[in-house]
């Protein structure tokens, strides 16, 4: 398997743990009952943490689509090497390091390790149109 298709399947899990993150956080300030219900009504809003992880977490959907695309089509049409293999190791290191950094609430730095993914994609995107 491909480093590249690694990096995708890893960044599933990344994915997957965006989700738990969040839910996790919402759950613990909005209780087990309000999570486990119908969540019917207005919810309480969110507390900073809870909110920069619920946060987080739809960034990280928003990108994920565009490197799980890029990451296929580079694979399927035979055109990985060095360039798609770094775009895709990017992309995944920044999305690990961009959940607690946003969590934590540093501003700056969260949008250079956005940057970073977004460099990530475009590597790959770059080598797929050549």
């Amino acid at each position: 398997m491909s480093v590249e298709l690694q990096m995708l399947g890893w960044s599933v899990v990344l994915g997957l743990g965006y989700v738990l993150v969040a839910a996790g956080f919402g759950t613990w300030q909005r209780g087990l009952r309000w999570n486990a219900g119908n969540r019917d009504g207005e919810p309480q809003p969110l507390n900073k943490y809870a909110a920069r992880a619920d946060r987080a977490n739809r960034n990280f959907l928003e990108t994920f689509a565009f490197f799980a695309a890029a990451t296929l089509a580079v694979v399927a049409m035979h055109k990985t090497g060095a360039q798609t293999l770094i775009g895709a190791q990017i992309y995944f290191w920044a999305r690990l390091a961009y959940l607690p950094v946003y969590v934590i609430g540093i501003p700056y730095l969260r949008t250079v390790i956005w940057i970073a993914s977004l460099w990530g994609i475009l590597q790959m995107v770059e080598a797929l149109l050549r």
